[in-house]
């Protein structure tokens, strides 16, 4: 049957997810199904919906579709390119904080991060006044185009990352063609390149699946429990985000104090994922929180309480049952160096000490009521990104 390797290869990532080396629970293994079948839904949409010859952006994580320690205050779209061809990009500029553009050359395996051929951010490129652009990726020099970004030899990919700080923001429009074929058709299919795409899933299904449980060993793993690095540029090329990441465990009736300061940058955001390295639940709970989001105290800093049961204060970041997980920071958009003084301090006490530990512990509190209204708004605000 032409779906054969397809079926094989949702086997052996089966697998894969059951012997991951983290799992110590029945949450953790059954978190790790909904991982797999959103993997499922990824490398099939991506086989079927993209061409070479006739590329489209197709979403590359969202809610139902998680990888890579997603960012909750993200869009991300990628699409495939060859080196040798000329594409043409359109859009029109929403009013969300950041749209970055990376081209990527290879893909990201359990061995290999891709390289970062091109990283931007839209401050590069010249804007319409009614936020339209025009944008030019090509072999050729660019000879004084405006807009026009020469790839590099081996490039492979173009991600577009759309971030939004607050979630009312309304997200702008892109597509991509490529210029020697605009206006035809894709050839049509044949038995042969059916096959090949549902092996292409199922190759792209496992490398998925390894590659994320490997991916964490490299750059979070090995630092000490319950500590975060000071702010860096993020390993893989982007241009204007710093980053911040580190993994804790808490016991039930502890919680973490992570004090930052609200920095001077357009994005700041924190959020938490489990050992699948995916974000937790971002739309039914608080899981993040950008500084949009956030309280913030008078002297400046925010203050964040993450622990399993709720403190009662604003800027709780709820566990949901994970006793170990990711964490991590994002500064994008930024215009200058970021150093330790940027960075977060961490402490962890029992549930009990928090309102002696937080010292605008008064005005931190929220009332049941008023916390629900928060989570109401973050369900609208994803609703309204129309994403499913």
């Amino acid at each position: 049957m032409l779906t054969d390797p397809l079926t094989a290869a949702i086997a052996k990532a089966e697998k894969l997810v059951e012997s991951a080396p983290h799992i110590r629970t029945e949450q953790d293994l059954l978190e790790g199904y909904q991982y797999l079948a959103g993997g499922i839904l990824a490398t099939v949409h991506a086989a079927w919906a993209t061409e070479k010859t006739h590329p489209n952006f197709i979403q590359g994580t969202g809610p139902f579709t998680k990888m890579g320690l997603d960012n909750p205050d993200t869009m991300y779209f990628g699409a495939r390119i060859n080196d040798d061809a000329e594409y043409k990009v359109t859009g029109r500029r929403g009013s969300t904080v950041d749209l970055s553009f990376q081209v990527l050359s290879g893909n990201y395996t359990n061995s290999n991060v891709p390289g970062s051929e091109i990283a931007f951010d839209d401050r590069e490129l010249y804007i319409e006044e009614d936020g339209s652009f025009v944008a030019w990726f090509g072999p050729g020099p660019a000879n004084d185009r405006t807009n026009y970004f020469t790839l590099a030899p081996g490039s492979t990919q173009l991600v577009v990352r759309e971030v939004y700080n607050d979630w009312t923001e309304q997200r702008g429009t892109i597509r991509i063609e490529r210029v020697d074929v605009a206006g035809t058709p894709p050839p049509p299919l044949t038995r042969e390149e059916t096959e090949k795409r549902f092996a292409r899933a199922g190759r792209a299904l496992v490398s998925r699946v390894k590659t994320w449980l490997q991916f964490p060993e490299w750059f979070y793993l090995n630092l000490p429990v319950n500590t975060m690095v000071e702010p860096r540029l993020t390993p893989g090329g982007l241009a204007t985000q710093y980053s911040s990441a580190g993994h804790y465990e808490l016991a039930d009736d502890q919680a973490m104090i992570i004090t930052v300061p609200a920095a001077d940058v357009p994005y700041q955001g924190f959020q938490l994922g489990s050992l699948w390295y995916i974000s937790l639940d971002y739309i039914n709970h608080q899981t993040s929180l950008n500084a949009s989001q956030s309280q913030i105290d008078p002297d400046g800093n925010i203050r964040l309480v993450i622990s399993e049961r709720n403190p009662g204060v604003t800027n709780w970041i709820e566990t949901l049952g994970h006793a170990r997980g990711y964490l991590q920071f994002r500064w994008q958009r930024v215009s200058r160096e970021l150093s330790a003084a940027d960075g977060p301090t961490l402490e962890v006490v029992s549930l009990d000490e928090v309102a002696s530990k937080l010292p605008y512990y008064e005005q931190n509190k929220i009332t049941p009521e008023d916390f629900a209204a928060r989570i109401g708004a973050r369900q609208a605000a994803v609703a309204n990104r129309m994403l499913g």
